[in-house]
């Protein structure tokens, strides 16, 4: 039986996600920092539920011990984050109106909470037989996109939500090469529509979570130290 951990799973993506890999036959965990709506979340799809919230340490590593005494750890999915760069009016806060603070917030979550979770359960992995991480990504962290004229993404004018999922790219790489073993990926699951955007997304949750579970599905000789979306590789 494989075991998939899935930070902030309570809802959206993270909570699409686990369903299908429910589907699949994984004994999944749903990480959420609200305990009661993270059991609430597991009971309708048939997961388990375990407190975590990724900015604590505390939080992680209770999390962790939890999950060791139920036996174990195969797959995490770091889905986990935050898109904190708005206007009251729903626009996007570009590089002019950006903060310090604003970052720092935004990396919190979207960078040092994965660095957090992977440090906490990294010995777990490293006992399964066939290890995986998946670190969700976004289309907007492509600096080649980010750099072409007439894209979406080169439109796109906030700064710490790009530039964190970018950072979240270079930790696939260099977490795939410290360990060889493990299959780590990145995964860029495509505008989808979830509170992160004001459901303004193009695609459903059933969607979006398609490319995140094939790469939750790898086996041993799968890919690693990739970033991908629904057609492939996806240009850094």
């Amino acid at each position: 039986m494989t075991t998939t951990l899935i930070t902030g799973a309570n809802k959206g993506l993270g909570l699409e996600t686990a369903r299908q890999l429910v589907a699949e036959g994984h004994t999944v965990y749903v990480g959420s920092r609200d305990a009661a709506r993270g059991r609430a979340a597991a009971e309708r799809i048939g997961a388990r539920a375990v407190q975590l919230d990724v900015t604590d340490d505390a939080s992680v590593q209770a999390a962790a011990e939890a999950i060791e005494a139920g036996g174990g750890l195969d797959v995490l999915v770091n889905n986990a984050g935050i898109q904190n760069e708005m206007n009251d009016d729903g626009t996007v806060i570009g590089a002019e109106g950006l903060t310090a603070e604003m970052m720092r917030r935004t990396f919190e979550t979207n960078v040092y909470g994965p660095v957090r979770v992977l440090h906490a359960f990294l010995p777990l992995l490293q006992r399964s037989q066939a290890p995986v991480v998946v670190n969700v990504s976004s289309g907007l962290a492509s600096l080649t996109r980010a750099g072409t004229p007439g894209t979406p993404h080169h439109a796109y004018p906030g700064v710490a939500y790009p530039a964190s999922k970018t950072a979240l790219n270079m930790l696939t790489v260099q977490y795939a090469k410290a360990f060889p073993a493990m299959r780590v990926n990145s995964v860029e699951p495509g505008f989808t529509k979830t509170d992160l955007n004001g459901n303004t997304g193009l695609q459903t949750v059933q969607e979006g979570a398609e490319m995140i579970v094939r790469l939750a599905l790898v086996g041993p000789d799968g890919p690693t130290g990739g970033y991908f979306d629904r057609d492939g590789a996806s240009p850094w």
